[in-house]
């Protein structure tokens, strides 16, 4: 299995989408995406989903060669068309903008339509977080989660994230979760494998409860994190990602997984915060420090993305295993 540095890995990922027919701004920002996944250990969304991606490409799912626009559309909204190009093009086209709003305004909001899968959402509220804001960012996607106490694909697995900027130099704060019990890739990853899944991840074509990853790809359907919680989540997203985006809900988007259907057209809706508009609290990053050093007085806690820090740092000093199929794979696609 031989070791990529990162710069292989970006010029392996540029290689493979430009070969499937992206260019400029979605060749660019999707490449980071692959890249940055892949350094912070998200694998299942890095080099792993990219023969998806360059399937898409190649089939039209998506549009290798969009050019996404963007328009203020209120005081402090923003609204962005994809162009059934990748998401990453589309936020980065419109993020300054964004950004500078936020800072403006207190508050400001985005909607990306016409859009497709999000990947690793912490790429996009880490981004905000850098601009000095706390991000949230919510994404659906084609079904493939059963609502609570139902046996039928209906929600994606509706991921969302926020990131909140430190002072003193250090990295931002990072949560990115899914709102089914796990990943699908997750549940792809163990099939591939061989491997069971526990108990809760995931329910047969007849809704019971099962530990073969082969059940749920065929014919069965991710659960929800947390029972009912998660399909609350999953719909407040569907809400905000597939209701104001859009314009699909998850239960109307083509299938993530496959060529067929055409464009999924799903969306993505991201929200920034500048914390110094909200008074004279004291400073913001001071008081933000007071709480996270007394989480860290309980042994055994971590923050969120402190593994994502240490696996960055561990694959820029040392490089990333990659099998030698999936460097073939991607070399083919070249």
């Amino acid at each position: 299995m031989p070791t990529l540095s990162l710069s292989d890995i970006d010029a392996l990922a540029r290689a493979a989408l430009a070969g499937s027919g992206a260019e400029g701004i979605q060749l660019e920002q999707t490449t980071s995406a692959i890249v940055e996944a892949e350094a912070d250990g998200i694998r299942t969304v890095g080099l792993g989903y990219l023969p998806t991606y360059c399937e898409h490409l190649r089939c039209g799912k998506v549009n290798g060669k969009a050019r996404p626009s963007h328009e203020q559309v209120a005081p402090s909204a923003i609204a962005s068309d994809a162009r059934q190009g990748f998401s990453f093009a589309a936020f980065h086209e419109a993020m300054n903008d964004f950004h500078h709003l936020a800072h403006a305004q207190g508050v400001a909001a985005l909607a990306i339509r016409n859009s497709t899968s999000a990947g690793v959402l912490g790429w996009f509220v880490e981004r905000t977080a850098k601009a000095g804001l706390i991000g949230l960012c919510f994404a659906n996607s084609s079904a493939l989660m059963a609502p609570y106490g139902g046996k039928h694909r209906f929600f994606g697995t509706n991921p969302l994230a926020y990131s909140v900027p430190r002072g003193n130099g250090l990295p931002p704060l990072i949560a990115d979760m899914a709102t089914s019990q796990v990943a699908y890739v997750t549940v792809k990853d163990h099939a591939g494998k061989g491997k069971p899944i526990p108990l809760g991840w995931g329910v047969d074509r007849d809704g019971k409860p099962t530990t073969d990853p082969n059940d749920v790809l065929n014919g069965g359907a991710m659960a929800p994190a947390g029972g009912y919680k998660g399909m609350l989540l999953a719909l407040l997203v569907d809400v905000l990602a597939g209701g104001l985006a859009g314009p699909n809900f998850a239960f109307q988007a083509t299938s993530f997984g496959s060529n067929e259907g055409g464009p999924p057209d799903v969306g993505q809706f991201l929200l920034a915060i500048a914390p110094q508009a909200f008074g004279n609290h004291g400073d913001f990053s001071e008081r933000l420090e007071v709480m996270l050093d007394a989480l860290g007085q309980d042994e055994g806690v971590r923050l969120p993305a402190d593994s994502r820090w240490a696996n960055r740092e561990k694959a820029a000093q040392d490089g990333i295993e990659v099998p030698d199929s999936l460097v073939e794979t991607l070399e083919a696609y070249a």
